[in-house]
This record gives structure tokens, C-alpha cells and sequence, in this order.
């Protein structure tokens, strides 16, 4: 426990989610914990044969299967949503899950074993790989859990939401609140209870039921992450406007139940605390597919960035050598349901770009909040060559790495443009930026008029699948060999 007080003390996570490693560290601490595990039990080999015991990674054949086992493993905690950090679960459940993929691993290994007939590895080895692989992740996790707990109790990490509740909702509001290190901030109620007036009103927004309208417009100017509706009686008129309103902005509506019988196709069933809800999810959810999505962003990323620093360094010097100021560029955009987050880009125009900026304003070519000029004076030469390749949008690649944007996905805006956006717009919102998308790939994509653009965007998440997003990417490749970009 003082361990963890240290690691508190010493604001360990707070300074990994600054510069975006904290899931980088997380999965490194599993892909570890996967290691241990598995020299633990080529070490009992080793001791049962009375050999002398070595490294696993000293073995080419060990090795090889390791490297084989681990993304698999890595797999099955993230299908079965175990590899990111709960909020409410119980160590009980958290530790079943483990076991299941301990269970799902060691199905595998006999499978691969039978197959290819992997008869010069011991069975035994495998056996106790999965079970010392069970008590080394539940025990990291258990630990980060811990740790988070901490973290979240002290306003860090948390969920923002809005409850529409009444006098039955009250314990369970009680425990939102009482329970910080959940990590659920409540930013307003909707209610026509008088006992929930009288407890809250000094500390929490309360709006009465009849005002429930006003929830569109605070989706729209707050970050609003998820809408919770926790009512004895559900009344079927509120909770279709309210999933309308959640669906058109990409937010998530959770919805209290007690019946196991109800089945609805676009809600899927979740816990929070002890409380039973149907959440309502408008976005991708294919939990395997969005498995493969996170795993291509990393790895692919990883890969361009080591293959292209040659070309990294290259663009960065002629940048600094043909004008002055910084080679990365750093702006501030809005990412996830509304969050800012910074950006990096090549530096495509001189220094003092912004400044100049608001005398060209009556110079703007696009439509809608966007800012465009076909022949701006204020992209360097080099700048127009990295816009019409796209080569300015690479040092994005660090952003994927740091999670707040993904490879395929709508682009970034600016937070000036979001402002004035739709309501019908802030739906591009609901999933991460992406370094390239539909509009990104299509010829002459600055003659597209915005509300094209945004259809677009919102195209891609309804019909979002991992073929639509290599198809984007090989486009991508091509407008940059062929310079459409402009």
C-alpha cells in the first residue's frame, strides 16, 4: 500500500497520460507479466530435468513459440475486455475473466500442440505457462486497478454524465459519488423528485423532468460522455428522444433494467456497480474488429514511423533550412466527443501564419466554419509540396502512437470550427480523428463544400468496417504517390 502512495505521490500517471504512454505502459506491463510467466515455466523444466536453467529467449525454438503465443493472448484479453482498467468491477469477476482467458489459451496451445504436432514441447511447459500467465496478469492488473482507484478518487480519468432519475435512483447515485475512485463525474440531473431536490440541489445541477429538451443543447456545449436513465417506471416517449438525441451526437445512453428478457439489437448489456443497464451505442462496437483496428494502429504506426525516419529527418531539415521557426507545428484540435488534444504536422507555412491569418479572413474560399485559400501566401514552397502529397500529415503518426487519434477515422478539427458546427455535425465526433479519411483521399478534396465533407465523415462511422478502412488506406498511399491532395 505504501508502494502505491509513492507511485501517487510522485504523479507517475498523470505524466504518462500527458504525453499519452499510459496505454503503451499498460500493455507493456502485460506483454511482461505474458514473459514472466512464461520463463517461470521453462525454468520448472529445466529444474524437473535437473538441467541448468537458462533463458527462455536463449532457445530459438522457445523463442519462436513465445512470439507466436504472445499477440494471441494480447488478443483474447482485449475481446473479452479485460486489457483496459475497470471502474466498478469486482476483484472476484475481474479475477474470472482471467481465468477464462486463461482457459481460452490453454485450449489453443493444446490445439496448435495436436496440429502441428509439437511433440518436442513438453505439454506440462504449456499448463503451467497458462497458469503462471493467469497469476501474473491478474496480479499486475489487480495492482493497476489499485492504483487507478487512487487516481480516479482524486478527479483524474473520469467519466462526465447526465442521469434522468427519480426518487428509486437515489442509492445509486449515492454510490457514484461516494465511490470516486469510479471515476463518473455527474454534471446534471434530470428529475421531478422532491427528495433528490432536496438532497442534491446545493451540489449538483437539477433540472425538472419537463426541461429534459435542455439535454440536446448541454450535449452540445459540454462534454457529455454518457446519458443515464434510471427510473422505476420508464416512460417509452423520454427514452426514444433522449436515444435520438444520444445517437445524432455519437453519445452513450445507458439505460437501468431488471428484466433479463429484454433483447434490443442495438444495445448491449453492462454493469455499473451493481446496477444492471442496457447501453446504447450509435458508434462501431465490434469488439473484435475494433480489437484488430487498435492492434493495426500501433503496428502500423510503429512501422512507418522506423521506416520513414530517414524521410522524417529529411522533411524536418529542409523545413528548417528554407524558413525560419520550428520543423513540427503544434495546434490544438478537438478529438474524441469534444476533448483537445495537440497536433503535430510538418510546418507548412511561415512562422507567423496565425497572426496573418485574420487579414486574409475576407480571402476565405470554403464554406462553413473551414479556412481556406486555393493560393495562400503563407505555405513556404516545401509547404506546398507536403500538402499535395500529404507528407506535412506524418508526424500524426506519433499521435496514433499516443492514442488520440487512430490511423482511418474523421480529421481533427479546429476548435473554432466546432463551435460552429450542427448539431447534425458533432456526430463525426463520436470516434477518434483519424490521419486520413473519405474527404482525405478524394481528387481536388478542397473544391468539396463542408456539409459534403461532414456527410462524408458521418458515412464512414454508419458504414465503418476493417475493409473500408485498408480500402481507405491503400487510397490514401495512392493520393500521395500521385499528389492529388491539392
Amino acid at each position: 500500500m505504501d508502494f502505491i502512495n509513492y507511485l501517487d505521490r510522485l504523479k507517475i500517471i498523470p505524466l504518462l497520460k500527458k504525453w499519452g504512454l499510459l496505454k503503451i505502459v499498460l500493455g507493456a506491463i502485460d506483454i511482461f507479466a505474458i514473459a514472466l510467466a512464461f520463463q517461470c515455466a521453462f525454468y520448472l523444466i529445466f529444474l524437473r530435468y535437473h538441467l541448468h536453467a537458462t533463458f527462455f529467449f536463449s532457445e530459438s525454438r522457445t523463442l519462436k513459440l513465445f512470439i507466436l503465443i504472445l499477440p494471441i493472448w494480447l488478443l483474447i484479453l482485449y475481446l473479452i475486455q479485460v486489457s483496459e482498467i475497470p471502474r466498478t468491477k469486482r476483484y472476484a469477476v475481474l479475477f474470472y475473466e482471467y481465468f477464462q482467458s486463461t482457459v481460452l489459451i490453454i485450449i489453443l496451445l493444446l490445439v496448435f500442440y495436436f496440429v502441428f504436432k509439437l511433440y518436442l514441447i513438453s505439454r506440462p511447459f504449456l499448463i503451467e505457462f497458462a497458469i503462471f500467465g493467469l497469476f501474473f496478469l491478474f496480479l499486475a492488473r489487480s495492482l493497476e486497478y489499485k492504483i487507478f482507484k487512487i487516481y480516479r478518487a482524486k478527479g483524474y480519468n473520469y467519466i462526465n454524465v447526465v442521469l434522468i432519475a427519480d426518487d428509486t435512483s437515489l442509492h445509486f447515485i449515492e454510490s457514484l459519488l461516494s465511490n470516486k475512485d469510479w471515476g463518473y463525474r455527474i454534471i446534471a440531473i434530470f428529475t421531478g423528485s422532491v427528495q433528490l431536490k432536496e438532497k442534491y440541489e446545493k451540489a449538483i445541477i437539477l433540472l425538472p423532468d419537463e426541461y429534459l429538451t435542455v439535454l440536446n443543447d448541454l450535449m452540445e456545449v459540454d462534454i457529455i460522455d454518457e446519458v443515464i436513465y434510471f427510473k422505476s417506471k420508464v416512460i417509452p416517449s423520454e427514452v426514444r428522444n433522449t436515444v435520438r438525441s444520444c445517437e445524432e451526437l455519437g453519445v452513450v445512453f445507458n439505460l437501468n433494467y431488471t428484466d433479463k428478457k429484454d433483447k434490443l439489437t442495438n444495445a448491449v448489456k453492462t454493469e455499473i456497480g451493481n446496477q444492471k443497464f442496457l447501453t446504447f451505442i450509435n458508434i462501431p462496437h465490434n469488439t473484435f474488429a475494433l480489437a484488430i483496428k487498435k492492434i493495426m494502429d500501433i503496428c502500423v504506426s510503429l512501422f512507418l514511423i522506423i521506416c520513414l525516419s530517414p524521410v522524417l529527418l529529411a522533411i524536418a531539415i529542409f523545413i528548417k533550412i528554407t524558413s525560419p521557426g520550428p520543423a513540427v507545428f503544434t495546434q490544438a484540435r478537438v478529438g474524441l466527443r469534444g476533448r483537445q488534444f495537440s497536433l503535430y504536422k510538418f510546418r507548412t507555412m511561415i512562422a507567423n501564419a496565425e497572426i496573418l491569418k485574420k487579414e486574409l479572413e475576407a480571402d476565405n474560399e470554403a464554406d462553413g466554419p473551414v479556412f481556406k485559400i486555393k493560393d495562400d501566401p503563407r505555405v513556404t514552397k516545401i509547404g506546398k509540396f507536403l500538402r499535395r502529397t500529404g507528407l506535412d500529415e506524418l508526424p500524426q503518426l506519433f499521435n496514433i502512437i499516443k492514442g488520440e487519434m487512430s490511423l482511418i477515422g474523421p480529421r481533427p478539427p479546429l476548435p473554432s470550427e466546432t463551435v460552429q458546427y450542427k448539431r447534425w455535425q458533432l456526430r463525426r465526433l463520436s470516434v477518434k480523428p483519424g490521419l486520413s479519411c473519405f474527404w482525405q483521399i478524394k481528387p481536388d478534396r478542397n473544391n468539396i463544400k463542408f456539409e459534403k465533407w461532414m456527410e462524408l465523415d458521418l458515412a464512414y462511422i454508419d458504414n465503418w468496417s476493417l475493409r473500408l478502412d485498408f480500402i481507405i488506406l491503400l487510397k490514401t498511399i495512392k493520393t500521395v504517390f500521385l499528389r492529388t491532395g491539392l
